[in-house]
C-alpha cells in the first residue's frame, strides 16, 4: 500500500526510500517484530480464555511434555496478522507473485486453523483427516503454482550447474504444488518442541530473502548464472516479513512457551518457504535450505513404512526430534543442535549461487 502510495506520488522526497527493496525488506521486519510483540499478550491471553486447557498433548510421547498441558496453541494466528499487515503495508500489491504467495500463506494458515480448532474442541491430537487436510492443501497450492507458472517459466533449474535445467513443461504445475505441500507438512513435522520450527523458518526465510533480491536483478543473476526472475525481488519483503514475524512469536514461544505456534502458523509458513521457492525458481536449494525439514519429514515416512512392513520402528519416536530426546537429550539441547544444523544447511544452499 505504501509503495503505491510512494509511485502515485512518484517518489518524491523520503517516499524516494520505499522505492528500494533493500529499505521496505528492513521496514517489513520491523513492522512485523514491533506489531508481533505488542499483540502477542493480549493474543496469547485471548487465546488461554478461549481454549482453556490448551493444547491436547501426545500421551504416548516424552514425559516432560505432559507438563506442557495447558498452553494454548493457534499462536500461528499471532504470526499470521503481523505478517499480513507487514505485506500489505511495504509489498508491491501489483506483483502476481506476492498474491500467489499470499494466497498460499492465508491458505495453508486456515487449513492449519482448522485443523488446530478440531483438536482443541475434541481434546484429540488427531485434528481433521489427513486426507481432507491434503486435497483442501493441494487446491490451495494448485491455484498458486497456476498464478506462478503465468510469471515464471516451467523449467526445473538444477544448483551447481550455471544455466543448466530441466524442462518439465505442463508436469511443472504438479510439481511446483508439490513444492509448496510437500514443505507445508515438512515444516509442520518439526514443530514439535519449543522454537524448534521458529528459528529454522527464520534462517530459511533470511536465505531466501537473499535469494529471491538477487533473482530478481537481471545484473546479479547473470553474473551469478542463476535463473532471473522479474519482480522476484519484492518476496524479499515477504521474507523479511516472515523472519520479523518469527522472532516477535519466538519471544513468548522461548522455553517455557507460553503459546505454541500449532498447525496454523507452521502450515502457512512452511507453504509460504515453498511458494517463495517456486517463484524464484530455486526449489531444490530449498530442500538444501531446509534440510532440517526435510530430514524431520523423511524420518515420518520411513518410520511409518517400515513399521507397516516389518512390524519394527527405525526410531525410538518420529519426528526424528523425539528420537533424540528419547535418547536422553534434553528438549533445549535437541533445539539448539538443530539450529545449528539449519545454519550450516543455509551456508550450503547459499554456497550454491557461486559454485556454477
Amino acid at each position: 500500500m505504501l509503495f503505491l502510495i510512494a509511485q502515485y506520488f512518484e517518489f518524491e522526497g523520503l517516499a524516494n526510500l520505499i522505492r528500494y527493496q533493500t529499505f521496505r525488506a528492513g521496514a517489513a521486519l520491523m513492522t512485523a517484530l514491533v506489531l508481533g510483540l505488542i499483540i502477542g499478550p493480549r493474543f496469547i491471553a485471548m487465546l488461554r480464555v478461549r481454549q482453556g486447557k490448551g493444547q491436547p498433548i501426545r500421551e504416548d510421547g516424552p514425559q516432560s511434555h505432559l507438563a506442557k498441558r495447558g498452553t494454548p496453541t493457534m499462536g500461528g494466528l499471532m504470526i499470521l496478522v503481523s505478517l499480513l499487515v507487514s505485506m500489505l503495508l511495504w509489498m508491491d500489491l501489483t506483483s502476481p507473485l506476492v498474491w500467489a504467495c499470499l494466497a498460499v500463506t492465508v491458505g495453508f494458515g486456515l487449513i492449519g486453523f482448522l485443523d488446530d480448532y478440531d483438536k482443541v474442541k475434541k481434546r484429540t491430537t488427531a485434528g481433521i483427516s489427513g486426507r481432507v487436510r491434503l486435497l483442501a492443501e493441494f487446491a490451495v497450492a494448485g491455484i498458486a503454482s497456476w498464478i506462478l507458472v503465468s510469471q515464471i517459466d516451467t523449467n526445473l533449474y538444477v544448483p551447481f550447474f550455471s544455466n543448466f535445467h530441466i524442462p518439465l513443461g505442463p508436469f511443472y504445475y504438479v510439481f511446483a504444488a508439490f513444492v509448496i505441500v510437500g514443505a507445508g507438512n515438512a515444516v509442520n513435522l518439526t514443530d514439535g518442541l519449543d522454537g524448534l520450527a521458529t528459528m529454522p523458518v527464520v534462517i530459511a526465510a533470511g536465505t531466501f530473502a537473499i535469494i529471491a533480491y538477487l533473482a530478481g536483478r537481471a545484473d546479479f543473476s547473470a553474473y551469478l548464472g542463476i535463473p532471473h526472475v522479474p519482480r522476484a525481488g519484492e518476496l524479499a519483503i515477504l521474507c523479511a516479513g516472515i523472519m520479523g514475524a518469527c522472532l516477535a512469536f519466538l519471544w513468548f514461544n522461548a522455553p517455557p512457551a507460553a503459546v505454541f505456534m500449532g498447525d496454523t502458523g507452521s502450515l502457512a509458513l512452511g507453504g509460504a518457504l515453498g511458494a517463495i521457492a517456486v517463484a524464484a525458481h530455486h526449489e531444490i536449494v530449498l530442500a538444501i535450505v531446509g534440510g532440517l525439514f526435510v530430514a524431520e519429514a523423511l524420518s515420518v515416512i520411513i518410520q511409518v513404512a517400515v513399521y507397516k512392513r516389518t512390524g519394527k520402528r527405525v526410531f525410538k519416536m518420529a519426528p526424528i526430534h523425539h528420537h533424540f530426546e528419547q535418547l536422553g537429550w534434553k528438549e533445549s539441547t535437541v533445539v539448539i543442535r538443530f539450529w545449528i544444523v539449519a545454519i550450516v544447511l543455509a551456508m550450503i544452499g547459499l554456497s550454491t549461487l557461486k559454485l556454477r
